[in-house]
């Protein structure tokens, strides 16, 4: 019998939406804004509001507390999973390449959790490439309310920002019990890592770190997981829903690393 498996795309703008109905077009910090024809997640119990600082966070939220499926999926309206062959991937149209409700389903009667491939600094740690880019106090911060909340992640906290991979984007499927999990530990951190860091104090591309922070956070959760009750986990590609400019991100990559020039906007 098919999985019942609902995987969220994360969106604030109309765009193009897979027609397989495992797919759920999310209208992300919905809450005062115009309707764009797609579900809310302003709706039962939400954080809409936050999502000028939680980015696709706010979709997670409301998926945790208002679906009720066997299996819950993060994606974004830019970036969607594919199995496809990497032929495929670089030369035919994202209509083609979606994860597909069937392919899903294979994938998750033999991994607990999908993940994208990871993405690979090189020449950085995850945290030197957060706090070139960014600022320190994010992460360090979060460390300090991780010591204090949850002691016993705080060695797969400090392993995870010495890796220089790590899986990325906020993208993941796994069954609602991990998601329950994951969302009642994460969600707790950012809360109080709110109240010791304002938002108000950043700019507009900068108040969204909490979103930022828990790209890395998914990270420690996963470690953690795995290493006190197993978790066979499965990496597959993604392919871009936008186009991507990567001179501009590789250069403001390196001028973050070498010149410690922050990022100001999104590539």
């Amino acid at each position: 019998m098919a999985k019942n498996i609902k995987i969220i795309i994360a969106t604030h703008k109309p765009h193009f939406m897979p027609s397989d109905p495992m797919y759920l077009p999310l209208h992300v910090g919905k809450e005062g804004k115009e309707d764009i024809g797609y579900q809310g997640d302003n709706v039962g119990e939400n954080i809409s509001l936050k999502n000028p600082y939680f980015c696709e966070l706010t979709g997670l939220y409301w998926a945790w507390k208002n679906l009720t499926v066997d299996y819950i999926g993060l994606i974004h309206y830019r970036r969607f999973f594919s199995v496809k062959s990497y032929s495929a991937r670089k030369n035919s149209p994202l209509e083609t390449l979606y994860l597909t409700g069937k392919e899903a389903d294979n994938l998750l009667s033999q991994y607990d959790v999908i993940v994208p491939s990871k993405r690979h600094y090189y020449i950085e740690t995850l945290y030197s490439h957060y706090t070139n880019t960014l600022y320190a106090e994010h992460l360090d911060v979060t460390r300090e309310i991780i010591a204090e909340m949850c002691n016993e992640f705080l060695g797969s906290f400090d392993t995870v920002m010495k890796q220089r991979s790590g899986y990325m984007f906020n993208m993941f499927i796994m069954s609602k019990a991990l998601v329950d999990n994951y969302c009642a530990w994460l969600f707790p951190i950012l809360f109080e890592l709110e109240k010791r860091i304002p938002a108000e104090q950043y700019s507009a591309f900068h108040a969204r770190f909490y979103g930022r922070v828990s790209e890395l956070l998914f990270n420690v959760w996963l470690k953690h997981h795995t290493e006190t009750q197993p978790l066979k986990i499965k990496a597959i590609p993604f392919v871009y829903g936008e186009k991507i400019n990567w001179l501009k991100k590789g250069t403001a990559f390196l001028m973050a690393k070498f010149f410690g020039k922050k990022y100001e906007k999104s590539f």
